[in-house]
Order: C-alpha cells, then structure tokens, then sequence
C-alpha cells in the first residue's frame, strides 16, 4: 500500500489490528498500535477498545490499564466495553480487590455495568469463596434491573457444585426455570460433575441421559466427563460402553476420550484393551500425546511388563515426542519393581545426559529400589546426596529410607531419620508407624531405640 503512493487511514490501522487479535496475534497487533500512535495517528474508540482487549488476552492487565488512562488524556472517553475487559482480565488473576475499584470508578463515570461486569466479578468471587461477595453482587443485580443470564446461573451452579453442595446447585437450576432462563449444555455437565465428585454416579448418569430429552445435544465432553469419572470409580465396563456409544450417536472420539479410557484401562490391568484403544486412535488419525503415553506406561510397569513399557518408551521417542522426567520416573520405578534395579540406576545416571534432573519423585523411587535389594548404604548416599543437588526431600522421601533401614535391622540409621524428619515437620505414615511399632514390641530390641523414640 505504502509503495503505491497510498497511505493508510485510522479504518486501516483498526481493521488489520483487529484480524492480528482474531488471529491469536495480540502481541503484533499492539506492536501495530505502537507503529500507528508514533506515526500521529489518533486510535479511536473501537482500536482502543481492540488493542485493550489483546493486551488482556495476552496477561498484559498492566498495560491495558495504563492505556485506559492514556484513553481519557487523549479525548477518547472509554465504554462498558473497555471497562469489561480489563475488569474480566484482572479476575482471572485474582486481583478482584483491583476490579472492584475499577468497577466503582466506571460507575462514577455514569457508566452502567452489565451482565458481562456482574458475570466477571461473581465468578472470581465464588472462585475465592468470597460468598458475602457474590450474595452483595446478586442482589446489586436486582436492584439495577440486571437479569441473570444463562452464564450467570451456570456460575452459580458450577461453584455450588465444586463445593459439594449439590442440592443447593439442583436448587439454583429449579430457580433458573422458574426465572425463564432455560439451562443449557454447561449448566448439564456441571450438575453431572458435581454428582461425579460425590460419588454419585448413578444420579450423574441420570444428569447426562437427561441431556438429549431437554433438548441439548449430547457432546464428545459431556462423554468425555461421565468416562473419566467412570474410570476414577474402577467402573470401568460402563465407561466402556459409554465410549461405545459416542459412535452409535454418530460423535466422534477425542484424544481427551482415548486418553481417559487408556489411563482407566491401564490402572485396573486391562493392558491388552488399553493397547488395542492405543492401536485405534493412532489408525483413526490421532497422534498420541505425552498424557497418552505416561498412561499406558504407568500401567504396564505398575503390572510389571517392563519390557512392553520399554518398547512404549522407545515408540514414543521415534514419534518425535521426547520423554520427559515423569516418564523417566515411570520407567525406572518399573525396572525397580521388577529387580532390575542396574538398568534403574544407568537410566538414572543418565538423565544429566538427556538434559533432565531428578525430581524429588526420582530420587524417592531410586532409594526406594536400592533398600528393598538391602544396599541399604547406597540409599542413604542418594538419600543425602538429593538434598546437597538442590532437592529437598519429603514425608514419602523420610519413611522411604527409614523403612529401609528398619528392614535392615539398622536401627540407629533409622531412629536418626526419624528424629531429623520429626524436627522438619513431617509426620511417618501408617506403614513405616507399624515398623516401629512391632519393632518396639519386640525383645531383640536396642534399647537405645526404644529411649531415642521416646525423646521424639
């Protein structure tokens, strides 16, 4: 355009802005604002209010508020819609203290707020629990002659449900009803998570029946959501079926879908469904992701079949997807279940190699590996030599070796890692309790073990 001799107007400047933050390129698109203030352009109230939104969409809260002042020094008076974006943006950061002076300064101006305001604030609100909050913006609502929307009331029955509160959520949904809002497919799937989280499956499969007969379309989410909470149960035959009647209802499966149903298959044994459900997704056109293979990985070293994870791991790496640290865990926690505890250590050993640093979780399944095979003493090297590599250890990390060393007889060691784990705060679990417990019980006894409990 600049080559022809032609230079661009404010409309110019405004629509190309706008297709860079349609696109995802919020980051260009201010770049392109920056370029176009420079040049002497002045931004009009739809650029601003585009370039605000993009630098909000970008975490850039802090920018688009200096801009909203720029805005009223330039002549340009911002709207509800410059407000709503930097008010939504400040409560998905959780700075609602910050909103809420904003939102009182945009009344001062005699701007209204709108549902789009309300729905910002009571969702960051039931997100902190600030229920007083929520009641005051509700009835704030009211008195302003602000209708509730279908997205204000699937607010109100998610945070009820994720409270656990789910006949207070049913409740909300009558009320909704009654107020002649109909609840869609989110208001649906909240309530069939909020009976999942209870334990309630038989009512969430009601919930999710229910969909099609009020007139919402079943989705591979809604599925997805009744699937995962199947598998978490260890009921697994109905997550099945209900993966068998994604297609009959003429859906299609997502990695979401596969990922869920391969994990589930994977911790109750059924490797060979899982590897099948693995098979299916590659040849249905979906790649496998890191989530599918620390499933399947998880299962088979859980069941002890280190030589398929082996291969897993190795597929997994020529698909161009380079294992991270937890599958590295994954594997070498399998090698150690199985007395493999040399090929546990090499791989060990060479993560430095790869890149990757043991994580507290690698370190604790190392030393657990070496005390059950009684090198007792190697553990307690790693056990000190973590700490000194910056990784502090944990509870599961202190009753590891402490365990260990009660299973050695080393009862010295033992009541040493048990008082510095005592003076850190941490508490032994019921397993290693039991150790000590039987081991004061007994005869054979030091009793210098028997004083040195006594003292913690």
């Amino acid at each position: 355009m600049l080559k022809l001799g032609l230079q661009p107007t404010i409309v110019t400047f405004s629509t190309l802005i706008n297709g860079l933050c349609i696109g995802g390129k919020a980051a260009q698109a201010v770049r392109l604002f920056d370029d176009m203030v420079r040049e002497g352009y002045q931004p009009d109230l739809i650029t601003y209010n585009t370039i605000v939104n993009g630098l909000c969409k970008i975490g850039d809260t802090t920018r688009a508020i200096r801009l909203l002042r720029t805005m009223g020094e330039r002549g340009c008076a911002p709207d509800i819609v410059t407000y709503n974006s930097i008010i939504d943006s400040l409560c998905k950061d959780k700075h609602v203290t910050e909103a809420l002076k904003l939102f009182s300064e945009m009344r001062g101006k005699g701007i209204p707020p709108d549902v789009v305001t309300y729905n910002s604030l009571i969702l960051a609100s039931c997100n902190l629990c600030q229920w007083k909050e929520v009641t005051r913006l509700l009835n704030e609502m009211v008195v302003n002659n602000c209708k509730l929307n279908v997205v204000t009331w699937n607010i109100l029955v998610d945070a009820f449900c994720k409270e656990g509160r789910i006949f207070e959520a049913q409740d909300i949904v009558e009320t909704m009803i009654k107020q002649g809002v109909d609840p869609d497919i989110v208001t649906y799937r909240s309530l069939m998570d909020g009976y999942c989280l209870q334990g309630n499956m038989d009512k969430a499969r009601k919930v999710f029946n229910s969909i099609t007969d009020k007139g919402c379309a079943s989705s591979v989410v809604s599925y997805n959501i009744m699937i995962n909470r199947y598998c978490k149960a260890k009921r697994i035959d109905e997550a099945l079926e209900l993966f068998h009647e994604i297609a009959r209802n003429g859906l299609i499966p997502d990695i979401v879908t596969y990922n869920t149903l391969i994990g589930g298959m994977s911790q109750v044994g059924r490797l060979a469904v899982a590897q099948e459900l693995f098979k299916e997704m590659s040849s249905n056109g979906l790649v496998p992701d890191i989530v599918t293979y620390s499933a399947l990985l998880d299962g088979l070293c859980k069941h002890g079949r280190i030589h398929e994870s082996s291969g897993i791991f190795h597929v997994m790496q020529n698909g161009g997807l380079e294992p991270d640290i937890i599958h590295y865990n994954i594997l070498i926690y399998g090698l150690c279940q199985v007395g493999q505890l040399k090929v546990a250590r090499k791989l060990f050993c060479a993560l430095k190699v790869k890149g990757l640093y043991p994580n507290v979780y690698t370190y604790t399944i190392m030393i657990n590996g070496l005390c059950k095979t009684g090198v007792s003493n190697e553990a307690y090297e790693l056990f000190r030599k973590m700490e000194v590599k910056g990784c502090v250890p944990n509870s599961c990390s202190y009753t590891t070796m402490i365990q260990g060393f009660l299973r050695n007889r080393d009862i010295v060691r033992a009541a040493q890692i048990l008082r510095e784990m005592v003076k850190k705060g941490f508490s032994a679990d019921i397993s290693t309790a039991a150790m000590v417990v039987v081991l004061l019980s007994s005869d054979s006894t030091d009793e210098s073990f028997c004083a040195l409990v006594q003292k913690l």
